[in-house]
């Protein structure tokens, strides 16, 4: 059984976590967050020591350490623009990381975390779960053994309704969430580069706090992309279902069914980081590249290989 604690107890994606570490047989002994809202943690750690200020929680964990009774894995879903410094503080306190996407917001932050694994001897795992979804992995794997002289249409399409509040919280800080690019669509720039290889060309049409769209060219791929958290942006006949999601990816015209299946990919990913397979920094890089591009670029418009999507966005 290993010991871990969590950092950022009270957000929408700890209690994933938490069920990963219960359903792998392991123990969540500490918990931080500024947020006391976190009953969550009764339902499946009642006996985990809690904290609100971070200085408290870093004495408990060295505490634990000097008495023999160590963390093993520090477990982080902090706000993005957190996530380097908590990093930081998990492989110095002698434990492996096991970290929410983003890794970080900025590719040179991933040269500073390599160089104090290699300081400290400890490692980061980062949760990329699309890499361990059955229908991606088969996506993968019939891309593999078609022909490699030639390049796919893809288009992916992700709205992920939110309310109000959104735009209001640190996810709507640019500088604290890295924007709706690094914030909701991070992991889908890995898959794609995890699917069609190198990353050639990333252009950007449109972006607001809201929704972004662009075109990415991969060695075996040419993708064009729309992210949303805007309701608006669901198409009318699903939205008239009530749904408030919207997930689509084609590729070369068919496509590929990957709504299920999303619920239990924690426990898969900390299934693989317990058993030594979990991905490191350096399989984020390209995703990180790939964001702050995006973070950064002047948009388009609508002109080349758009989104179709985007005709229905009023600037």
């Amino acid at each position: 059984m290993k010991r871990f604690s969590l950092i950022g107890a009270a957000g929408y994606i700890a209690p994933r976590h938490m069920q990963a570490i219960k359903a792998t047989g392991n123990d969540l002994v500490a918990a931080l967050d500024p947020n006391d809202s976190v009953g969550i943690i009764d339902s499946h750690f009642p006996e985990a020591d809690f904290f609100t200020e971070f200085e408290r929680f870093d004495r408990h964990v060295d505490k634990l350490r000097r008495e023999a009774q160590a963390i093993d894995y520090v477990s982080i879903c902090s706000p993005n623009y957190l996530h380097d410094a908590h990093m930081r503080f998990g492989l110095r306190s002698g434990a492996d990381v096991i970290c929410e996407k983003p890794l970080v917001l900025n590719p040179w932050n991933i040269d500073g975390l390599a160089e104090i694994e290699r300081d400290t001897g400890h490692k980061i795992n980062t949760i990329l779960q699309l890499r361990l979804h059955p229908a991606i992995i088969a996506l993968r794997e019939k891309m593999q053994n078609g022909p490699r002289d030639s390049k796919v249409d893809v288009d992916l399409t992700y709205i992920t309704s939110r309310g109000h509040w959104y735009l209001q919280s640190w996810k709507g800080d640019t500088k604290k969430s890295g924007g709706i690019a690094t914030n909701i669509g991070v992991h889908f720039y890995d898959m794609l580069q995890f699917l069609f290889g190198e990353l050639q060309e990333n252009r950007v049409h449109y972006t607001s706090d809201t929704k972004a769209s662009g075109y990415l060219e991969y060695a075996h791929a040419r993708v064009r992309w729309f992210l949303s958290v805007d309701v608006a942006d669901v198409p009318d006949a699903v939205r008239a279902t009530g749904q408030r999601t919207y997930r689509s990816i084609t590729v070369a015209g068919e496509e590929i069914e990957f709504s299920g299946g999303f619920t239990d990919l924690h426990t898969r990913s900390y299934e693989e980081i317990l058993a030594g397979r979990g991905f490191g920094v350096e399989e984020n890089r390209v995703a990180i590249e790939t964001v702050a591009a995006i973070r950064t670029a002047t948009p388009l418009g609508r002109v080349g290989a758009y989104h179709p999507f985007l005709d229905r966005v009023n600037d």
